[in-house]
């Protein structure tokens, strides 16, 4: 048996240092021993727990850490802390017995400096050091002796998940199997974290950490937790949450907002926690960001995303501005004292920096990014990269093995709370091209691949086949660990995703807004459990028009987020209304019933096919439950093959790893292009198509052209 501890701030790190060495040491206890977790509010004020462990052998204990030898009236603390902690489990229903907490709480002093204890001991107060304290552990019971369902519950409490999910675990429903009484049911079973999250949230480390993962790992719900812990304990600090998407500005304050007066009873003093765009606005109200900041503080002058583009160019904007502002900024001016940044895949590294920059030592910035979202390209920098050297060539920021007892650098979250097994499949399937069917001349479908072939066991695949290597087979499939089951055991495998083809855009509308209606209606669910995605960000407003005006036919209200809605807002829960939205803004956000529109965009678009799928991806990780992808045309019927393939093959992947040099072929092929460029590429093409109609039609004949030009077409076109 073991006990996995989970280690925060700390005021005694002396005691605390001792406590983990020796827990970590035993072999006779189980559970998870949290340092310097739970705060507890109380009328006294904030209640700093030392230490507790939670444990299915012996329920909860708190422990009293002591430094140096004076252990002062150690037996008011103990008796502090239970009372405390008690009444403050006793408001949730799930850890009672009528009157009576079914989960013993005990507490023990620890102080590791005493040579003997026992001449310091008063009553029945236990007090132990680093010799007795696994002896005097092992005296407390539990008369639930190993009740692993309890233990969750207790777990969860501590720590604090079960306002989070309010929402979904309040929802009524009247129909036993309806679509509404499987999301409250799904609700409720991810309503506890799991160790790594547990980690992630605690956790401080005294400069940088990252966290990685992919879509529903629970990144930003780790990140919200955190930044309300770190408020909660450091009251003082000032401490920015930042990310890409404006739209997640309201979900970060209503999940930091939620956790702070679970834990609190407060609410959160937001002019010292602030939520702020990654880039900002010089003007306008709510408009602050961190790089308008950083502009401010150094007397720069800022470059919105339009000068930004005319000075750095297209695809550099944000990243050239961030450098131009790192490069001309004099004196550093360090304001905060912890920066938390979300969604760093879609933020340039140079962000990262700027952000380090901003901090006071030591510098704690903590980043956490999907590298799934850009499935072909490759991470973010290593942080030597990213950070820079000092002024001796050492790199600021290096992330070496630590001892498994330290804080951890590092967190990978590999198991996935909101996608199933067949979701996610899907996603990266059609986002990779692994059964698109490949073009003529060529062996593979694929459109993109990781570099590295060790991500995908970090993600939380396992290889069934073949190896994981360049140039070979290999067949990948998604762990039950990784994968819980009840994200997908809730429906019939045909109910959680499907692909439908249409034959126009105006039957696609009549199906999606009747599907809608009968989602209200007849399957429980609310306006906010619904989202509708455009992967096409440029047309999202135009392809709206329609299903806006069927649906307000229909008696349904909805609305297209950041244009209906300010740009800091995705759903509005208290105004009954279905979100629309394009699929940059979605991102962050999630949503029961997924329903993606004009899909077959997606299948074989002739530039920027790499990042067309990724769109497609990102949309179908939006869904916690259930995925309909949407789409009219040949292309669309093509797309809904490559689905069919996948589920013929139970969800696995199976395709050839590609080399280096086929996967730098397929970023070649696949490349993003700019306006310039794709407006240079349509107009060869038209003029292409013009040559091949007039020869077509006889106007012109071969005869009349270049020899030696058709030659070197004909050489070009056979190779």
């Amino acid at each position: 048996m073991s006990v996995d501890i989970v280690r925060g701030t700390s005021q005694k790190p002396v005691a605390s240092d001792a406590l983990v060495e020796v827990v970590s040491a035993q072999t006779t206890l189980s559970g998870r021993l949290f340092i310097g977790y739970p705060v507890i509010s109380t009328s006294d004020g904030l209640q700093l727990m030392d230490a507790l462990l939670v444990s299915a052998d012996k329920g909860i204990i708190v422990f009293d850490l002591i430094e140096g030898h004076e252990t002062g009236g150690y037996g008011v603390r103990q008796d502090d802390s239970i009372n405390k902690l008690e009444a403050r489990l006793k408001v949730h229903q799930e850890l009672m017995n009528r009157r009576d907490l079914m989960v013993p709480i005990h507490a023990i002093s620890f102080a590791p400096a005493l040579s003997d204890p026992d001449t310091y001991r008063f009553g029945d107060y236990p007090l132990a050091n680093a010799s007795s304290l696994i002896q005097e552990l092992n005296r407390f019971t539990w008369s639930r002796h190993n009740d692993q369902e309890m233990y969750g519950k207790a777990l969860s409490v501590i720590e604090n998940i079960s306002t989070i999910h309010k929402k979904g675990l309040n929802r009524s429903v009247a129909k036993e199997n309806s679509k509404g009484a499987k999301l409250k049911s799904l609700e409720k079973s991810i309503a506890t974290l799991d160790r790594m999250q547990s980690r992630g949230v605690i956790e401080t480390v005294e400069g940088v950490q990252r966290i990685r993962g992919l879509a529903g790992s629970g990144k930003t719900i780790v990140l919200a937790l955190k930044a309300a812990y770190l408020h909660a304990y450091h009251p003082d600090w000032r401490i920015a949450v930042t990310f890409n998407s404006r739209s997640l500005k309201d979900h970060f304050r209503r999940l930091i907002n939620s956790f702070f007066i679970e834990q609190t009873g407060e609410e959160p003093d937001w002019n010292k926690l602030r939520i702020v765009n990654a880039w900002g606005a010089w003007r306008g109200k709510d408009r602050g960001g961190i790089y308008y900041e950083f502009c401010r503080l150094h007397g720069l002058g800022f470059y919105d995303f339009g000068k930004a583009r005319s000075r750095f160019g297209q695809g550099r904007e944000f990243e050239g501005a961030c450098e131009y502002a790192l490069m001309f900024a004099r004196e550093r001016e360090p304001v905060y004292d912890a920066i938390l940044v979300d969604e760093a895949q879609d933020l340039s590294p140079m962000f990262l920096r700027l952000c380090y920059e901003l901090l006071k030592h030591p510098k704690r910035l903590v980043y956490a990014y999907d590298e799934l979202q850009n499935l072909g390209g490759g991470s973010l920098p290593s942080p030597e990269e990213i950070f820079g050297e000092s002024s001796d060539g050492s790199p600021k920021v290096r992330f070496d093995a630590t001892n498994r007892l330290a804080p951890q650098r590092d967190i990978m979250l590999s198991k996935c709370y909101r996608n199933s097994k067949p979701v996610l499949a899907a996603a990266l399937a059609l986002g990779l091209g692994i059964y698109r069917k490949p073009p003529e001349a060529t062996e593979s479908g694929l459109v993109q691949m990781f570099d590295q072939a060790r991500l995908w066991k970090d993600i939380g695949y396992s290889v069934r086949d073949g190896a994981l290597r360049d140039g070979s087979k290999v067949t990948l499939d998604r762990t039950d660990d990784t994968s819980p089951g009840f994200l997908e055991s809730h429906s019939d495998l045909d109910d959680l995703i499907r692909f439908i083809t249409f034959r126009n855009e105006d039957d696609q509308t009549d199906w999606l807004t009747e599907a809608i209606a009968e989602n209200l209606g007849q399957d429980e669910l609310r306006h906010e459990d619904i989202m509708v995605i455009n992967p096409d960000p440029r047309a999202t407003r135009e392809d709206y028009k329609p299903i806006h005006r069927r649906l307000k036919e229909l008696g349904i209200s909805s609305h297209l987020a950041g244009v209906d809605t300010d740009p800091n807002t995705f759903f509005q829960p208290g105004n009954a209304s279905v979100t629309f939205s394009g699929v940059h803004r979605a991102k962050g956000n999630e949503a029961g019933m997924v329903y993606i529109i004009n899909a077959h965009d997606c299948h074989s678009a002739v530039r920027n096919l790499a990042r067309t799928r990724n769109r497609l991806a990102t949309a179908i990780t939006r869904s916690k439950a259930w995925v309909r992808v949407l789409g009219f045309g040949e292309s669309m019927a093509m797309l809904k093959s490559e689905f069919e393939k996948l589920k013929a093959r139970h969800f696995e992947l199976r395709f050839t790893y590609p080399t280096a040099e086929q996967r730098e072929h397929l970023r070649v092929i696949h490349s993003d292009m700019n306006a310039e460029e794709s407006k240079r590429h349509k107009n060869r093409d038209k003029h292409l198509v013009d040559l091949l109609k007039e020869l077509e039609t006889g106007e012109v004949r071969i005869e009349d052209l270049d020899e030696d030009t058709v030659a070197r077409f004909r050489k070009i076109l056979t190779k």
